[in-house]
């Protein structure tokens, strides 16, 4: 991985874990890859990490599926119609993903996926 990549990645990484929105797992699989970072141990942690991420980020379709849950009704109490209807927004705008602060800081860091594990 290029040192320009590493530092994208690092930043991206911080930003996952700061946001409201990061799951427990997410934010231990970025603080294991931050301690690993630049060291011998960086293509281990970076698979690790990307497996995570993939499991973790949110569709579109799970969002509007979540939000209009009994699930999503004690989760956004009375805003779950609100986040529902978001997410058919941005979905018909073309967007796969959730845009909580954490669904985008992992599609950023997905989109680099290729050049964390090949470059």
């Amino acid at each position: 991985m290029t040192q320009e990549t590493r530092n994208y990645i690092i930043g991206k990484s911080h930003e996952l874990m700061e946001a409201v929105t990061c799951s427990k797992e997410a934010k231990a699989a970025a603080e294991s890859w931050l301690a690993a970072a630049g060291t011998e141990r960086e293509a281990e942690e970076t698979e690790k990490y990307i497996a995570e991420l993939e499991e973790d980020i949110v569709t579109v379709d799970a969002l509007i599926a979540l939000a209009e849950s009994e699930t999503g009704a004690k989760i956004f109490g009375d805003g779950a119609k609100g986040v529902a209807d978001h997410g058919r927004e941005i979905k018909a705008a073309g967007a796969k993903y959730c845009d909580c602060p954490a669904c985008a800081a992992v599609e950023a860091i997905l989109a680099k996926k290729d050049e964390m594990l090949h470059s």
